[in-house]
């Protein structure tokens, strides 16, 4: 009796002491785990409170090229579902620019889970993920011009911009893209066949989509680019090596210009008489017989190699296209004609107008001043095409 009393005792003792232990100390519980609805567990359902979230949810899988995705209206503030599921995959496929640049078409389901509905969109394309994330955002039409220009330069096959506050038309940028074109005369082989789309209709937001279709296939034309480049580099050195500056350095380009020409006109079998005047800078650099476009793009090409302010202006004489370049140096415009030979350098407006009787827009081009220096003081180029050195030290050209 006395053995059972002390342990029962013992076990007391042993209680109290770890009830005191559980009071003083730390300890774990452990309960039942609570599931998730599988809604709640997905990350990848889209979860949203209203009409304008739901048009967000929708453009998120538009975004990622998603074919098929899962919305979930919890807390939704209107009772016809149906009816906005309708409207959003309208606003997203024909309203959004990117909805109407990229989606063939959009279809939803949906049904009633306890609180909430859960809808099933899904999308067909006709673009590429690729594609989608290939749109650059643009705001301007110089922006427009530079993408345009980077384009042209890389001979891709298209440029997809979304522009913000957009309101013109397909002749717009055309415009801009024959500007670009000229800007870009590395890669200036003929001006590709443009194809543009603008997506939607209106907005002022829109997607502008232009397609180019080059003369040449891409690799040919790329390695005509580089021995493009690499002559205007060999055509240009002796002016960047003589460290040349403003008028002085655009007077040696000039001249290596015209000296350059010559000798390939030299040198060129008798047969080459007869080749088709080319509207190509290679033309002019390379081989075969340039036109006066040719000679403007090329001496813009040369411009660019060093540095030099000039674009290449497009004018009319005698009823016909002409090309031609206005530079600039200390905020002072001239005209340069490579195709009247020595004496079309650095002409006035007046000057140039009564040597060539070309005609141009005046608002599309600068003004160029009253005064021409050259023809004031009777400098001839030499054959360099370049002053003497005495007489440009004094001249501080």
């Amino acid at each position: 009796m006395k053995t059972r009393i002390l342990a029962l005792a013992l076990c007391l003792s042993l209680l109290l002491t770890g009830c005191e232990a559980m009071l003083h100390g730390e300890y774990l519980t452990v309960e039942p785990h609570s599931m998730l609805s599988a809604a709640e567990d997905d990350s990848s359902v889209i979860r949203v409170e209203n009409y304008q979230e739901l048009v967000s949810g929708i453009l998120s899988l538009v975004s990622a090229c998603q074919e098929q995705g899962v919305i979930q209206l919890s807390n939704y503030n209107t009772r016809d579902v149906e009816a906005d599921l309708t409207a959003a995959c309208l606003e997203v496929s024909h309203e959004d620019p990117l909805g109407a640049y990229a989606v063939d078409y959009i279809k939803h389901e949906f049904s009633r889970i306890l609180t909430y509905y859960q809808a099933t969109i899904t999308i067909g394309y006709r673009r590429t993920l690729e594609q989608i994330r290939s749109v650059v955002p643009v705001t301007g039409s110089s922006a427009i011009r530079s993408e345009v220009q980077g384009a042209l330069a890389q001979f891709q096959p298209e440029a997809v911009l979304r522009v913000t506050y957009f309101n013109e038309d397909e002749d717009y940028i055309r415009a801009l893209a024959l500007q670009a074109y000229y800007d870009t005369p590395a890669a200036a082989f003929g001006m590709p066949e443009l194809s543009v789309a603008i997506y939607p209709d209106a907005g002022y937001q829109r997607i502008v989509e232009i397609s180019f279709t080059y003369a040449e296939p891409v690799e040919a034309l790329r390695l005509k680019s580089a021995q493009l480049q690499e002559a205007a580099r060999e055509v240009a050195q002796p002016a960047v090596s003589r460290n040349f500056r403003g008028r002085l350095l655009l007077s040696a380009l000039f001249g290596a210009l015209l000296d350059h020409r010559a000798a390939l006109e030299a040198a060129a079998p008798e047969e080459s008489g007869s080749l088709v005047p080319s509207s190509w800078p290679y033309a002019a650099l390379v081989e075969g017989a340039p036109d006066s476009e040719a000679l403007a793009l090329a001496f813009q090409l040369l411009c660019d190699t060093v540095g030099a302010e000039c674009t290449v202006v497009r004018g009319t004489l005698d009823g016909q296209d002409h090309f031609w370049n206005i530079v600039t140096v200390d905020g002072s415009h001239r005209h340069v004609d490579a195709s009247l030979g020595r004496d079309g350098f650095y002409l006035t407006d007046q000057d140039y107008q009564a040597l060539s009787g070309a005609e141009w827009s005046a608002e599309d081009y600068p003004a160029c001043g009253e005064k021409n220096w050259r023809k004031k003081l009777n400098l001839p180029l030499d054959n360099c095409g370049v002053f003497s050195y005495n007489i440009s030290r004094r001249l501080q050209v």
